[in-house]
């Protein structure tokens, strides 16, 4: 396939969206009632968040491979149409104008791209996709389909996120030039080493031998999709156990880089790395992300004033050398920006300037981002034409799950990576480009 966004062309792409801002949506859905007609697949755990916040509107198609999810579903929405498979329900689109997708990530795509292909507006749980490869196929295809588009990034509706956007950009700390963020979970592969230090850590042993009846609720071949087929374990199911298998996800990295990761990535306009380099790990597992890892990633200047900076990402027990020797308050999970005139330590809730003494008089720029009705409320609300793009859009967040990912790709091929983003290449270490993607399971396939 074609891949047409550069590296500069992310940015590009993103501030295009922030300025449409300002204009309502002029696409408007079918629905003579002004509901939306909504389908949505995958209706357990946080799936069943978005039933109920699609409640309101004509909810008109179920989709999972869980029975009693599908029968929990149908107590908020009795008159939907119900589906086991994804693929018969892509197959059906034609009363539907938006979906929600809120299955394992490694379905995201396929779940994802006939929907966007037939039309339709697309809400998706973070990450956007499984790999790279995946990624990229989503963003282009959401370029060309012109329709409203969000991931599932709930924090980003958050208060506290956009004052901490304000400030950076206001230039309260100066230019910044050195990011790091970190997170304490640290489910998944452990050395020995960290196993011992660690007990109280969730973590994975190892690859189960022997399988386990699967239970009676549940599709299992369905629930595998495209990844290649294992024995069911409870390992896997229920969720959110599968994300710390390479075949269903990719581990904290690119769970809680959703996340995380969202607040540098949007505070400093950042696009595609130019080069990542994994710090600290375990060895890499074939089938098991690490519990514990630390990856640097390079990025170059962007316009406005946005200096080159290294943005280091710590997962479980890894934590910034500041943070090791007490220079800053010792936060379990945090970003910390670094500016020519002092940081900034933020939490979800929360934000510090630093040092304290200094910004005791600051005063803090007018709030320039407007408060959000919620990462839902948002994306419907424009998918009826009633307000803004939603500020999660592909064309943002396609580009931040690629970089999220890349810290997994740097990780297991071991080697600092040279990123060509255009090309979607890894010119000094050709052999982590089979990290980007993969093949699929016969009977599925994304075109």
């Amino acid at each position: 396939m074609s891949h047409k966004l550069s590296r500069r062309n992310f940015i590009k792409s993103t501030a295009a969206s922030g300025a449409a801002l300002s204009v309502p949506s002029i696409l408007h859905c079918r629905s003579p009632n002004s509901k939306l007609n909504v389908g949505l697949i995958g209706v357990g755990g946080r799936g069943r968040g978005h039933v109920n916040a699609c409640r309101n509107e004509n909810i008109v198609a179920l989709c999972d491979v869980n029975a009693n999810s599908l029968k929990g579903a149908l107590r908020i929405a009795p008159n939907a149409r119900t589906y086991k498979d994804l693929r018969d329900f892509c197959g059906k689109l034609d009363d539907i104008d938006a979906v929600v997708v809120s299955t394992t990530e490694h379905t995201h795509a396929f779940a994802t791209l006939p929907a966007l292909k037939a039309g339709k507006h697309v809400y998706c749980e973070k990450p956007l996709t499984r790999d790279v490869h995946e990624c990229r196929i989503i963003t282009e295809a959401a370029a060309k389909a012109k329709v409203q588009t969000q991931m599932g990034t709930q924090i980003h509706a958050g208060e506290n996120f956009r004052r901490v956007v304000e400030l950076i950009q206001a230039g309260a700390i100066g230019p910044v030039t050195e990011v790091h963020t970190w997170v304490s979970r640290a489910g998944g592969w452990q050395s020995k080493a960290d196993a011992k230090r660690n007990r109280d850590i969730m973590s994975t042993q190892d690859t189960p031998k022997k399988g386990k009846p699967v239970p009676e609720i549940l599709d299992w071949d369905l629930w595998i999709g495209p990844a290649p087929h294992r024995p069911f374990h409870s390992d896997y199911f229920p969720g959110p156990r599968w994300y710390r298998w390479w075949d269903f996800g990719n581990g904290t990295m690119s769970d809680l880089g959703s996340h995380r990761n969202d607040l540098p990535w949007w505070a400093l306009k950042l696009d595609a790395p130019l080069t990542i380099d994994p710090l600290s790990g375990p060895k890499p597992h074939h089938d098991i992300a690490p519990a514990s890892m630390s990856v640097k990633y390079t990025f170059g200047a962007r316009g406005d004033g946005y200096p080159a900076l290294e943005h280091t990402w710590y997962q479980g027990t890894e934590k910034p050398k500041i943070w090791r020797e007490g220079g800053i308050p010792k936060w379990g999970n945090a970003t910390l920006f670094i500016g020519e005139d002092g940081m900034l330590l933020a939490d979800y809730g929360k934000l510090l300037l630093l040092p304290e003494k200094k910004f005791k008089d600051f005063k803090r720029p007018e709030r320039s981002i407007a408060p959000s009705p919620g990462q839902q409320a948002e994306w419907i609300r424009a998918c009826k034409g009633e307000g803004p793009e939603p500020l999660c859009h592909f064309a943002y967040a396609g580009p931040l799950t690629e970089a999220n990912h890349l810290g997994n790709v740097a990780y297991r091929a071991g080697v600092k990576l040279q990123w060509d983003a255009k090309n979607m290449k890894i010119p000094n270490a050709p052999g982590a480009e089979k990290y980007l993607g993969r093949s699929y399971r016969e009977g599925w396939k994304l075109a």
